[in-house]
């Protein structure tokens, strides 16, 4: 045991004194936080951090958003709040709760969103996905049930690469020997590592999976790199912990595809196809079985199209989904998902969310993983869950619901679309949307009035990353393509309008907004 001074005794002896005097969640943001050592394992702790985190787990959620704004007025950013409610969910939760990761996975878009509102109001979607992240994780015990706790790195044979060792693990079911493995590999280059772990993400499909993973490694950008080890662990974990699909068929499938179209000896293409060929090979994803689809984009690839217009295609398909949804059926509805909803976890929604991290992992990889994402997310597109009811046979919105719109300026429109969305009409906020985009008018306005509903509405849980999914999509989504996207969101916002989130309110009264 390390020598301790009486100074260093004394000190530890009154922090006890004070945190059985006041309790955990003031102790956290006086930077006491116990580290429950002689309780449990030890307690994973995250230095000058530790007291913001220790907030997010233990204030009380009705007195979380003041003390919110009291930190943001004394000076915190909000990416100082983000990150320590990433790590907070993290320690938590270590992304093996559904409702855990679904926080985890908002917390990053909030944040974008807010960098599109004014200032007055830019506090609001990060202040509601905080809300729901506490809530949660105290839902769940708080810093008395902790997931993650310090790992040690395991001693890894020479000659085997890092990612066979960690799909090992990881098919054997072994959750301490595939943390060990990872926390080695991120001893070096965290690239590599997370090139390696996406052998597990490939490995099955999805929708929380490859999110978690995309999600994890994002936020990096903000917790800061020390802590990609605590962040990419979740990812690890759900990788493990997960495996209910293992007869899917992707397993056998990805390397088959990748050694049939040699796309393990060469780096990506750089072909740039022209819109018609984009359409064709979204078509013929949507259309196909997924072993269909992923040998489509396995020969596309090996053609030298670009993984971008690959990835394009797929995302195509995906919206696709989102318009042809013929909505909820009754026996799988809820309050927050009523008959009739294309929101939350519906099968389009889900496939674009998913179809969006697999093309940014495709991005941020290796050759190799840039192929198997592409190949993975056309498979993952054609896997059309049985219970979320028939597709329709044309996208929304039908000529009969553009023959109703009658307005033909900006303003008219946008305020026909906002009331469409308050009434819940689907296929007029689409048709609405769509005819703006036909007129070629600019389309910030039409983002910020679905950025609103994106801020003020929960979505059941995906109303944050349904919208950056979009964003991101559209930026990238060629002009003769793109407002499908647009059309998409408007469709899902007023899918999900009538159910708002708690802890928006009381943010915009706290921020008087």
């Amino acid at each position: 045991m390390m020598n301790r001074n009486r100074r260093e005794f004394l000190a530890d002896v009154g922090k006890g004194m004070l945190l059985t005097s006041v309790g955990s969640g003031v102790a956290a943001e006086l930077g006491l936080a116990p580290s429950f050592a002689a309780d449990g394992p030890e307690r994973l702790l995250f230095g000058d951090r530790e007291s913001l985190v220790g907030l997010m787990q233990d204030t009380p959620v009705d007195k979380l958003l003041p003390v919110l704004l009291e930190k943001l007025q004394g000076g915190a950013k909000l990416d100082d709040l983000v990150a320590a409610a990433a790590l907070a969910n993290a320690r938590t939760f270590g992304g093996l709760d559904y409702e855990g990761h679904h926080c985890f996975a908002a917390l990053l878009p909030s944040l974008q969103m807010s960098r599109e509102l004014p200032e007055a109001r830019r506090a609001l979607p990060v202040f509601k996905v905080l809300y729901r992240n506490t809530s949660c994780i105290q839902g769940a015990g708080g810093s008395k049930k902790e997931a993650l706790h310090p790992v040690v790195a395991a001693d890894l044979p020479k000659g085997r690469p890092g990612s066979d060792l960690l799909r090992e693990t990881f098919r054997k079911g072994d959750l301490g020997a595939a943390e060990r493995t990872f926390a080695a590999l991120t001893r070096g280059p965290i690239g590599e590592a997370y090139n390696d772990l996406q052998f597990c993400v490939h490995d099955e499909i999805d929708v929380h999976r490859v999110v978690l993973s995309w999600r994890a490694w994002a936020t990096i950008d903000v917790v800061g790199k020390d802590q990609a080890l605590t962040l990419l662990r979740q990812s690890v974990r759900f990788c493990v912990r997960v495996q209910d699909r293992p007869t899917i068929g992707i397993r056998a499938q990805l390397p088959k595809l990748l050694d049939q179209y040699k796309l393990l000896d060469r780096p990506p293409g750089n072909r740039r196809a022209e819109d018609a060929r984009v359409d064709r090979l979204a078509l013929t994803i949507y259309d196909a079985s997924p072993a269909e689809a992923a040998e489509a984009a396995a020969a596309a690839l090996a053609e030298g199209l670009s993984p971008e217009d690959v990835g394009e295609a797929i995302s195509l398909a995906s919206n696709r989904l989102v318009l042809c949804d013929q909505g909820r059926i009754p026996m799988k509805s809820a309050p927050e998902v009523p008959e009739g909803s294309v929101h939350g976890n519906s099968v389009g929604v889900h496939a674009s969310d998913a179809a969006n991290a697999w093309r940014n992992i495709a991005r941020v990889t290796n050759s190799r993983n840039t192929f198997a994402s592409l190949i993975v997310a056309a498979f993952q597109t054609c896997v059309r869950p049985e219970h979320r009811g028939p597709l329709s046979k044309e996208p929304m919105p039908l000529p009969a619901h553009l023959e109703k719109i009658t307005a033909k300026d900006a303003g008219a429109l946008l305020h026909d679309a906002e009331a469409a969305i308050r009434a819940s009409d689907q296929a007029g906020a689409a048709a609405l949307v769509q005819r703006y985009g036909e007129l070629k008018l600019p389309e910030r306005p039409v983002f910020d009035l679905l950025l609103r509903y994106a801020c003020s509405e929960d979505g059941a849980l995906h109303a944050e990353k349904y919208y950056r999914t979009v964003c991101e999509e559209f930026a990238t989504t060629r002009p003769a393509f793109r407002w499908r996207q647009l059309v998409a969101l408007a469709r899902v916002t007023a899918s999900e309008y009538g159910h708002p989130s708690p802890g928006y309110l009381e943010a915009s009264r706290l921020m008087k907004v």
